[in-house]
């Protein structure tokens, strides 16, 4: 029985990562902001998830588990840049001129070098909670802290924000 589960467990992972890796890696650039960055800490959470298969398989809900280990592994890669390097300025964002679509893109790329901005975890939580649609106590499981830790989150980010916006209309008038 044993050979037969270790047999179907490297399917079953394969099918779900096929399934699931369009939607990880999503969650991990609006997490991260960079692409090469998402790719990394999804990659990571991966190769975890499956070593571990057979744990992670049988978990209540393994898409949660496995969202977990890419938070966790972006948490792990912060912590080690910051220790060892020092952050330059990202480039200027241009986007080419384009009839359709080209409003949109642009409001979205304002909203993310706002949210860029934001402290990691104020981040983590502001995408946690509008993006993954999460509850405040989800969200203080996934960042191993308190409910009311996970809402001064997300209300500081929140506030940060808004006076983002209110220094920049206050520019524009």
């Amino acid at each position: 029985m044993a050979a037969a589960e270790a047999r179907t467990s490297p399917i079953e992972f394969e099918l779900w990562v096929t399934e699931k890796a369009d939607a990880l890696l999503r969650f991990a650039y609006v997490l991260t902001g960079d692409k090469a960055l998402a790719e990394d800490a999804v990659q990571d959470a991966l190769t975890t998830a499956c070593a571990r298969w057979s744990r992670v398989s049988r978990a209540d809900d393994p898409e949660a588990y496995v969202k977990r280990m890419v938070v966790n592994a972006h948490i792990s890669w912060w912590r080690r840049f910051r220790r060892r390097e020092a952050p330059s300025p990202d480039p200027i964002r241009t986007t080419p001129s384009a009839s359709d679509g080209a409003t949109a893109r642009a409001e979205s790329d304002a909203v993310w070098a706002l949210c860029a901005t934001l402290p990691d975890k104020q981040r983590a939580a502001v995408v946690l909670r509008f993006y993954e649609e999460l509850s405040y106590a989800e969200i203080g499981v996934l960042l191993h802290c308190a409910e009311a830790t996970a809402r001064s989150h997300v209300h500081r980010a929140l506030a940060a924000l808004k006076t983002t916006l209110s220094k920049e209309g206050a520019e524009d008038a």
